[in-house]
């Protein structure tokens, strides 16, 4: 072989090297490079798959974050809504509390008229059992008093019995003495002894006192002229010691009250009665 051919065929055997080593070189790349490609496609997918994770999230967030803005315009109405309703309570409480005060300020009263009450049922009760004792007494001396008022009117039913039958048997009154004027200038005139009377009244004398009723009995009657409303000038041992007005007459007799509590205190059965001239 010649010279050239030798150097021809190591080129070709250098070219070949070299093509073989710039295969080789490019497959490593490529290959590192078709490596890197699909780390990088992993890489993108897996950015996708987070980029949507991520907007899913945000989504959601977003869903979150009107619910929760929802919730708090909610949140802010049930506040106001409260506070209001916390403004009415309060109010209401306060209204609550004066209405208590008064109900209290009511109630201590309503206790103090109570007291009263109770104070004043325990007078009462005090009073009317005084009331009721005194009305047992009083119907007690009423009925004394009923008694001596009808022992009374038969004493007077009795003596005016025997007045009658003594003016039936002996024609003359009991006790009674007209004075007429010429009798008491002269020396005939009949009185009591000592005793001075009007020149034209008539003279008698005491039966019955009742100081319970306020009254006397004389002898001196409808038969001897007496009215109702005559006064009677009243003597013991001859000094005149009150009056006496008439104010319901019989036939022989008279029943006069007293015109002073003097002449009730001073009379005496048997004392001498004299009319008033008027």
């Amino acid at each position: 072989m010649t010279q050239k051919g030798k150097g021809a065929v190591l080129v070709l055997i250098i070219l070949m090297l070299v093509s073989l080593s710039l295969s080789v070189s490019l497959f490593y790349f490529l290959n590192k490079e078709r490596t890197k490609n699909i780390a990088l496609q992993e890489d993108l997918e897996d950015l996708n798959m987070k980029q949507k994770i991520t907007e899913t999230k945000l989504t959601e967030s977003q869903e979150k974050v009107t619910e929760l803005e929802m919730k708090l315009q909610d949140s802010d109405n049930k506040l106001q809504e409260s506070q209001g309703q916390i403004d009415t309570l309060s109010k209401n409480l306060e209204q609550e509390k004066s209405g208590k005060e008064n109900l209290l300020a009511q109630v201590d009263l309503l206790k103090k008229d109570l007291e009263e009450q109770k104070k004043s049922k325990a007078d009462l009760e005090t009073n009317l059992t005084q009331a009721e004792n005194d009305l047992k007494k009083m119907q007690a001396q009423l009925e004394e008093l009923g008694a001596k008022k009808s022992e009374l009117e038969q004493r007077l039913k009795d003596i005016e019995a025997k007045s009658e039958q003594t003016q039936g048997d002996k024609g003359v009154e009991l006790g009674k003495i007209v004075v007429n004027p010429e009798s008491q200038a002269g020396a005939g005139a009949q009185t009591l002894k000592g005793a001075e009377t009007p020149s034209s009244g008539l003279e008698g004398k005491v039966l019955v006192i009742n100081k319970d009723y306020n009254f006397v009995v004389i002898n001196l009657g409808i038969a001897d002229g007496v009215k109702i409303g005559d006064i009677f000038a009243v003597y013991n041992n001859n000094k005149q010691i009150g009056d006496v007005r008439v104010e319901k007459i019989h036939d022989t007799m008279s029943a006069a009250g007293f015109i002073s509590t003097e002449t009730k205190a001073k009379v005496r059965e048997g004392d001498k009665v004299v009319q008033k001239i008027q």
